[in-house]
């Protein structure tokens, strides 16, 4: 994810979602620096830099999930469902939450799918919650727990 998560209480829940993740599957968390001076840069120009930073971070074999308003929706039992074929099928998902003015064109062509959180627009600080609360929900209903109530 692009720039670090500022507001302490969207923090505190992305900790403990993450704390959580990991009893189920290995999970990092990177964040990439938001850049300086960007007064000075166009959005089309911070996105470019940004999708510098966030290539840099990327394997070849890695397969990579844009968090993105234009990707796929899945409620969250199909997330699962999808997490579940991903875990067989590949060995490293990666997840990316760009910066405020999204993905560089670089970033897009290097993604293997886009999936959307909502078609409602959240801060990138939150979608980072959101997100993790997702994977979370996923995690607990591929092990039958009670956590998801359908």
């Amino acid at each position: 994810m692009v720039g670090k998560t500022t507001d302490k209480h969207f923090a505190a829940g992305i900790q403990d979602y993450t704390s959580r993740i990991g009893h189920y599957l290995p999970f990092e968390l990177v964040v990439i620096p938001e850049l300086k001076a960007t007064k000075n840069l166009s959005e089309e120009q911070q996105k470019q830099q940004e999708g510098e930073l966030i290539l840099k971070q990327l394997q070849g074999s890695d397969h990579v999930v844009l968090l993105d308003e234009h990707g796929r929706s899945l409620r969250s039992v199909e997330f699962a469902r999808w997490m579940e074929q991903k875990q067989q099928a590949v060995r490293r998902l990666v997840f990316v939450i760009g910066g405020p003015y999204g993905f560089s064109p670089a970033v897009y062509d290097r993604c293997n799918e886009k999936i959307s959180l909502s078609p409602m627009t959240f801060s990138h600080q939150m979608v980072r919650l959101v997100f993790t609360e997702q994977l979370y929900r996923a995690c607990t209903i591929i092990k039958g727990e009670p956590y998801h109530h359908e």
